[in-house]
């Protein structure tokens, strides 16, 4: 329970940076944040404690013997690829902002024309 309360508070402190944070940078490290927390969460809902991996069985395995699901396993990895993806996007868009305008604050950007 306490790490779910933990995953629970990285998520809120994702969620303030996101909130708070003036710069383009400071953001995208917060929305990483957020990720990661969510990723931890659904990792900590498919552990189950003593259980055996899916693909290892041996001939002493028990038939009530536990075994982990590997479904979320396998929705952690494929929204990693997502999230390194969605990242390099954001961070490619903050590099030609800070190119074209010479800041990384959204309050300045929003401020100019052109």
């Amino acid at each position: 329970m306490t790490l779910y309360i933990l995953c629970f508070i990285l998520l809120l402190t994702g969620l303030y940076g996101l909130l708070i944070s003036r710069n383009i940078i400071k953001i995208v490290i917060s929305l990483t944040i957020v990720e990661i927390s969510i990723f931890l969460m659904l990792i900590l809902i498919g552990y189950i404690g003593g259980a055996l991996a899916p693909v290892i069985f041996q001939e002493e395995v028990l038939p009530h013997q536990a075994v982990v699901d590997p479904l979320p396993q396998t929705m952690v990895l494929t929204a990693i690829v997502i999230a390194l993806a969605t990242n390099s996007m954001i961070l490619t868009m903050a590099i030609r902002l800070y190119k074209k305008y010479g800041t990384f604050d959204i309050h300045e950007i929003s401020k100019l024309k052109g």
